[in-house]
Parts: structure tokens; C-alpha cells; sequence
């Protein structure tokens, strides 16, 4: 447990971002920049006092800072609303510093209870491996790989032990852990909390501690965590990290952060066309958020173009800049201006040059159960949905009739804006 004397010089929990260094001095153009870059898009940067002393510092001495990134590879992809964080993370390392990607397959064994009402289902280690890789791979995406520490956390989480794990255990009270607000209101609530979810907090802390980090990114969602780090570092004789928040990725939908399971999701892995799609549909409104927090372009290219829309430009003009520069980053130019003739095409009602050939044998066959077996449809009640919305297509003549049935031929089946099939339907 800590002294008395300990506790008189430590926040008494992780909200607090009590500045520990001295004054600086005047701030250099370099060193401005660097905090302009750090507070674009961001929600809290804590304490910013403390991150441009740190700035000072390092331009002083050479000595690159340590940004720190961990993820828990809970899921196989990676969507768009995790970029976020990826994206401030190579802006920092294109100025120079360290970036390390920490890939929490030790955490991922215990779960992250920010944001839950409900103890997460645990992970078995081959899934957790299996959802590294992929991690590993989409976030260099973003990050410079030639230029990235990569770390999984079980290196030094394995090596603890019970002992270990007793001491770190020691840094912190359950009192101030339960001010923790997802705990409050389970505990409230009269929900259980299970004993290992205290430990994931402390654990994540303790990453920063092993890695010595100077800043540490994360989701609005994180900040707790996050605010951890700071405090396990003093109470290792560390001097403390600065926390970076970033806000949650409002989805397709405009409403709800994204999440595959809200479905209002762009996964950067999905094909070109799919993403180019996806992205022209957010509403004008969100889009300007996505610039923020996704772009690369600099802030006053952004204002400009805003102040254009804002005169009588077109906003889908700066949609189809958006949406061409995020599919650019993730497959190439030439795949997104294939993409924007693509979607060009499906908006005049045209068909793709590519689909997915179908054979099938049955002829008569109602339409229904013709969209289900081409793979277009999850269930005829799907299909008959569909054809109730007007979203059914044959070579580009609208269906109405739900119990249509299709003699032998070859056509043309759509579903919708990006559902296609050729057909070859026989007896």
C-alpha cells in the first residue's frame, strides 16, 4: 500500500492531470506546429502544459518521444472509426518521434469493460493470434512499418505471476476504481462485476510503465485507462505520460459511433468500390467531421474547401474528395477513380462491367427463391422485402410482382445499388 506521505504527493485517482515539470520556455515554430498537429481533431490533450514541455525537451535534445497506441485484437478487421487514432499516430511519427504499436493479446484475455454494461465473453489465445495478424497488417496501412515499434504486451504481462500481479494490484484502491463510471452504474444497477475487470485498467498502466511512454492515445472512451498510465508511472518513479483522446467515429448512419455491430461500418479491407460507396453516402453534415478526423489534407485546405460549399460548391464534390482520398490510401488512385466510375455507372442505372456469374437449374422458378439461391438475398422473405421496396432489378427493369417466375435465359439480377448477378437460368 502506498504511504501516507505518497498519497499527499499523488492524485488520488486517474482524472487528475496535475502538470510535474518546470516551466518552459518560449515555444519555437517547430514545436508550435507539433501541438497544433496533436490538438487537430483531438478531444482532450492532458496535460497540454506537460506535452509541450515534452515537445521542448525533445527538440532540444534529439531524443524522439514515445507515443503509444495499444489495441486489443477483440475482432478479425479493422474499420474505419480505429484509423482515427492511426491517423494521429503517423502524423506524430512523420514529425519525428517513436511510435509504438501495442497489440494487447494479454488484455484482449481479460477484456476491456469501457463502455459495457456486461462482463465481455472471453477470447480464446488462438482467436486472439488469429485477430493480431490481421491487426498487424491493416494497421500498417496507416503506420510506417520501417518506422514502428511493434509490441505484444503478453511479453511482459506473462512474466508477472501471481507476485507480480499482487504488487501492481497494491498501486490502487477498489474505492477509486469504482468511481470509474461504467462501474458506477453497473454497481448501481445491481449488475455483476467480475474481480479480473479491475485488472484490466491496471494493466493497460502498467503498459506504459514497461514502455515508458511520453504520450498515450486513445478513444474518448479510454480515458480512464489512459489516465492510469500517468498515475502507474509515478508510482514507478516514472515521469508521467500525457494522454491524447480522440473522439469516436460517428458511423454511416449519422447517429451511432461505428461498430460492425451496428452496421454502419467501412471496414478497410472491403473491396474498392464497396468503400467509395459507402463513404459518398454519409450525410453533408458528417462528412466535414470525417475530413477532420480522417483526411490528411491540412486544416486550412479544409476550411477553404468548406467555405467553398458554404458559396454554392456542390457538396458531393468534397464527398467524392473524401471518398477518393480514403480509398487511395487503402488500395490505390487507380482503384478509386475506377470506383468513381463505377458508382457513376450504378447511378444511371448502369450494370457493372464485372459481376458474379450464377448457374442454376429449377426453370420455372419463382423470384423469390432466384435472389436467395444467386446469393443476392439471405431468404425469400429478404427477397420479397426487397421487391416490396422497389429495390429489385432484371436487366434493369424494376419487379413488382413477388410471385414472378423466370422461364430459362440469361439476365441480369440487382438488388438494390450494389447487389448484381448474371444469370444463366435452365430447366
Amino acid at each position: 500500500m502506498l504511504h501516507a506521505r505518497s498519497l499527499a504527493l499523488l492524485p488520488s485517482c486517474p482524472d487528475e492531470t496535475v502538470s510535474f515539470m518546470t516551466t518552459p520556455a518560449p515555444l519555437s515554430s517547430a514545436v508550435e506546429q507539433a501541438l497544433a498537429i496533436s490538438r487537430r481533431g483531438c478531444e482532450e490533450l492532458l496535460p497540454e502544459a506537460d506535452w509541450a514541455k515534452k515537445l521542448q525537451k525533445s527538440e532540444a535534445t534529439g531524443q524522439p518521444l514515445r507515443i503509444k497506441l495499444g489495441l486489443d485484437p477483440t475482432a478479425p478487421d479493422i474499420h474505419l472509426g480505429h484509423t482515427v487514432v492511426l491517423n494521429k499516430m503517423r502524423q506524430l511519427q512523420d514529425l519525428g518521434h517513436q511510435v509504438i504499436f501495442l497489440i494487447g493479446d494479454f488484455t484482449s484475455l481479460i477484456g476491456d469493460p469501457s463502455g459495457r454494461n456486461s462482463t465481455r465473453p472471453p477470447l480464446t489465445p488462438e482467436q486472439i493470434q488469429a485477430n493480431a495478424e490481421t491487426y498487424k497488417a491493416q494497421a500498417f496501412k496507416v503506420l510506417d512499418p520501417a518506422k514502428t515499434e511493434l509490441r505484444y504486451n503478453s511479453e511482459w504481462c506473462n512474466q508477472l505471476g501471481a507476485a507480480g500481479m499482487i504488487q501492481l494490484a497494491s498501486r490502487y484502491t477498489v474505492a477509486r476504481m469504482l468511481e470509474r463510471d461504467d462501474f458506477t452504474k453497473r454497481y448501481a444497477a445491481g449488475q455483476s462485476i467480475s474481480v479480473h475487470e479491475f485488472l484490466y485498467p491496471l494493466m493497460q498502466g502498467y503498459d506504459s510503465v514497461v514502455l515508458k511512454a511520453d504520450l498515450e492515445l486513445g478513444g474518448t472512451d479510454q480515458k480512464f485507462n489512459l489516465l492510469m498510465g500517468r498515475h502507474l508511472q509515478q508510482e514507478y518513479g516514472q515521469e508521467p505520460q500525457c494522454v491524447l483522446t480522440m473522439p469516436l467515429l460517428v458511423g454511416l448512419d449519422g447517429v451511432d459511433k461505428m461498430s460492425k455491430s451496428k452496421n454502419n461500418y467501412v471496414g478497410i479491407t472491403e473491396d474498392a468500390n464497396t468503400m467509395y460507396a459507402k463513404i459518398l453516402s454519409i450525410s453533408d453534415d458528417l462528412m466535414w467531421n470525417w475530413f477532420t478526423l480522417l483526411s490528411f489534407r491540412s486544416e486550412a485546405e479544409i476550411a477553404a474547401l468548406k467555405a467553398e460549399v458554404a458559396g454554392g460548391r456542390n457538396p458531393k464534390d468534397a464527398k467524392v474528395m473524401l471518398a477518393k482520398e480514403i480509398t487511395t490510401r487503402f488500395h490505390s488512385a487507380a482503384a478509386a477513380d475506377a470506383a468513381e466510375q463505377d458508382f457513376m455507372n450504378r447511378s444511371r442505372g448502369g450494370i457493372p462491367d464485372e459481376i458474379p456469374e450464377v448457374a442454376l437449374s429449377g426453370a420455372p422458378l419463382g423470384i423469390g427463391v432466384l435472389l436467395k439461391m444467386a446469393g443476392l438475398a439471405a431468404s425469400t422473405g429478404e427477397a420479397n422485402r426487397h421487391i416490396e421496396g422497389n429495390a429489385v432489378k432484371i436487366d434493369g427493369s424494376p419487379v413488382s410482382d413477388k410471385a414472378l417466375k423466370l422461364e430459362p435465359g440469361t439476365f441480369v439480377l440487382q438488388v438494390g445499388k450494389r447487389k448484381f448477378a448474371r444469370v444463366t437460368l435452365s430447366a
